[in-house]
């Protein structure tokens, strides 16, 4: 279901009423005809609704969220939002994918919802290949162009934002092509930091079009080849830099094993050692929707993380403060209108979330 083109503006929800899908109609027929008698069948649930809310996990998370503050939709009626990234240009505007779909969507205070780019990633996508054709992450470079994670073209992009003229910055490990690049960070160097999972692959691990035998974490620097960080995880997938860029984070949405890696980096760029930041086991367990996924890290080092439940507040040591419970999967977040709100993408729309004054993410 593509997200309607003519929304404009936003509203503040707290609940919306999820629309039934085909086996709700079909559980909710009167009766059925066995052996000539209608039989009753018991009422069906009803739809389970969604809703959204910011608890506070620690009293330290009021200096970032303060109490009782309202969560505002922007968008809906997406098929799998993901990538958020705010560009500061032109009044200011946010960007955001839709893989399944192949469309990145742009939202502004003044002009809601319009298509930035349609195909967002392959041009031409193969559907017995590609389960998920489009743009995943989103960034910019430090010359403010839109860095794009292709997941269906298998691809680190750049797009020049007003001409939408697309380069393919790297491709390849070792001749070998990529299964579908998922997030990116940007270091102060330019080095774009991303992973590499297979989830733009129908069958994932086992489709006959994957190429390279490891789900990756790589670094690429411009006019040199990529390097992989790290070829050990499952399902390597969200990923940041610490703001002092001696630590790299990298979430891992391996529902066996759902957690956060953070690695600590020597001189030279590249991990001397690693360990579990925090594991989301215990969450994914007991039934919250989600995994970790999509992340960013603040000025002053809280990472804020995708984790079963919603959008989780972490200390750099993994402590959680606060969340931003969803009852539907969060898949990434993004820092907008300079640090003062925070916009989430969650599963069919978009959230916004104004940050306390004077935090700045």
């Amino acid at each position: 279901m593509a997200a309607t083109e003519k929304s404009r503006g936003s509203t503040m929800m707290r609940v919306e009423t999820m629309r039934p899908d085909r086996r709700m109609v079909l559980a909710g027929l009167a009766g059925v005809t066995l052996g000539g008698a209608a039989t009753a069948m018991p009422a069906p649930a009803p739809a389970p609704a969604w809703s959204a809310r910011v608890r506070r996990l620690t009293p330290g998370f009021d200096r970032i969220i303060p109490a009782n503050t309202p969560i505002e939709v922007v968008a809906k009626d997406i098929q799998w939002a993901e990538g958020p990234v705010w560009v500061a240009r032109d009044g200011g505007y946010l960007l955001f994918s839709d893989p399944p779909a192949n469309i990145v969507r742009r939202w502004s205070r003044k002009a809601g919802v319009s298509v930035f780019l349609s195909p967002s990633g392959a041009a031409d996508p193969d559907r017995a290949i590609l389960r998920e054709p489009g743009a995943n992450g989103l960034t910019l470079d430090h010359a403010g162009a839109l860095l794009i994670a292709n997941s269906g073209g298998r691809s680190i992009d750049r797009v020049d934002p007003t001409s939408k003229r697309r380069t393919v910055l790297v491709d390849r490990y070792k001749g070998k092509r990529f299964n579908s690049p998922n997030d990116m960070h940007v270091a102060r160097d330019g080095a774009i930091w991303f992973t590499d999972p297979p989830y733009g692959l129908k069958g994932e691990d086992q489709s006959p079009a994957r190429e390279l035998s490891v789900n990756g974490v790589y670094r690429w620097r411009a006019g040199g080849e990529a390097i992989l960080v790290d070829g050990s995880l499952t399902r390597p997938n969200g990923i940041a830099l610490s703001p002092d860029e001696r630590r790299l984070y990298v979430s891992v949405s391996d529902a066996a094993d759902p957690r956060v890696m953070v690695y600590d980096l020597g001189r030279d760029g590249m991990p001397t050692a690693s360990r579990v930041l925090v594991s989301a086991k215990a969450w994914h367990d007991q039934g919250k929707p989600g995994l970790p996924d999509g992340m960013k890290v603040a000025r002053d080092g809280t990472l804020v993380c995708s984790m079963p439940g919603g959008i989780m507040f972490l200390t750099p040591e993994g402590e959680p403060i606060g969340l931003i419970e969803t009852t539907t999967p969060a898949a990434n977040a993004a820092f907008g209108e300079g640090g003062r709100a925070l916009y989430v993408t969650n599963n069919d729309r978009v959230l916004r979330i104004a940050l306390r004054p004077g935090w700045q993410g």
